[in-house]
């Protein structure tokens, strides 16, 4: 579950990313639909007031993501058809994350859009970094062969495809690909988004693995087991795209990608449970 619309999100807009992993972690499983009231709610425990809730609402609408509808007299929000798409396609990539061999290859684009479409080019430079592709050169990017497929229909959906050749590629030589590699992708940025990560979710686990603050069959557990979901999700959710699933042969030495990914696992079996109880609890499904 993720919408591209947050790659870069600033902090003024972070009511704006904690609705949208509400909806993605939380919407389908209580019936797509959230009252504006229970939203308000929520995202209130998360330190987010009402105004800030209401705009961030309204912004998610105007961008497609959020339908407005009436139920019961109630005014809530629901997802839109593009964005259960979208979110879908999320959900396999953040749960089913992926760690690439060197000898599966590797995927190349290779576009060429003319200056009269720039917008175009920006649209499919934007999605093909948030694919987790890395720039080579001038309309040519890279990405580890298993994301073939996601591209090729992530560009079909934007209507792309006209200005696209993909094509499966090995390496052969002869530069260091290690050294490549890091030219292509910012791997330093990546690197201290999980350690960020890490020094941050590593005690919400120390604190969360032995049944802390309480037991987990105690329902007092619940809204703090939201709130630290909630956020744990928010901050972990772009780095499965910004992050193909590198060989490990190319990656740094001090590359703690598959600690994180370890942490965020454990951290969400132990919480997205009674996480979704309180959701339950506060919409009344």
């Amino acid at each position: 579950m993720t919408v591209d619309t947050e790659a870069n999100e600033s902090r003024g807009e972070r009511p704006r990313a904690l609705i949208v992993t509400v909806y993605g972690a939380h919407g389908r499983e209580v019936g797509g639909w959230i009252a504006v009231a229970a939203l308000i709610k929520l995202v209130g425990e998360l330190g987010v007031d009402e105004p800030a809730a209401r705009s961030a609402l309204s912004r998610l609408k105007r961008r497609g993501i959020l339908a407005a509808e009436r139920r019961g007299g109630a005014a809530g929000y629901s997802l839109s058809t593009e964005a259960e798409q979208v979110f879908a396609d999320g959900d396999r990539r953040i749960f089913g994350r992926q760690t690439a061999r060197l000898a599966d290859g590797w995927v190349l684009a290779v576009f060429s859009i003319p200056e009269s479409e720039r917008q175009k080019r920006h649209a499919l430079r934007s999605r093909l970094t948030w694919l987790g592709f890395g720039h080579v050169a001038a309309g040519v990017w890279i990405a580890p062969a298993h994301l073939a497929d996601e591209a090729r229909h992530a560009l079909e959906r934007l209507e792309l495809t006209g200005y696209v050749d993909l094509f499966r590629a090995d390496y052969l030589a002869f530069a260091h690909l290690a050294g490549s590699v890091a030219a292509w992708w910012d791997l330093q940025s990546l690197k201290g988004m999980y350690d960020e990560f890490i020094a941050g979710y590593e005690p919400v686990l120390m604190r969360w693995a032995g049944g802390q603050p309480h037991g987990s069959d105690q329902r007092g557990d619940d809204a703090p087991a939201f709130a630290e979901h909630t956020r744990m999700l928010t901050a972990w959710r772009r780095m499965p795209y910004l992050d193909p699933g590198l060989p490990a042969e190319v990656l740094p030495p001090d590359w703690h990608g598959a600690r994180a990914a370890d942490l965020f696992f454990r951290l969400h079996e132990r919480l997205r449970q009674p996480a979704l109880r309180h959701v339950r609890a506060v919409v009344g499904r």
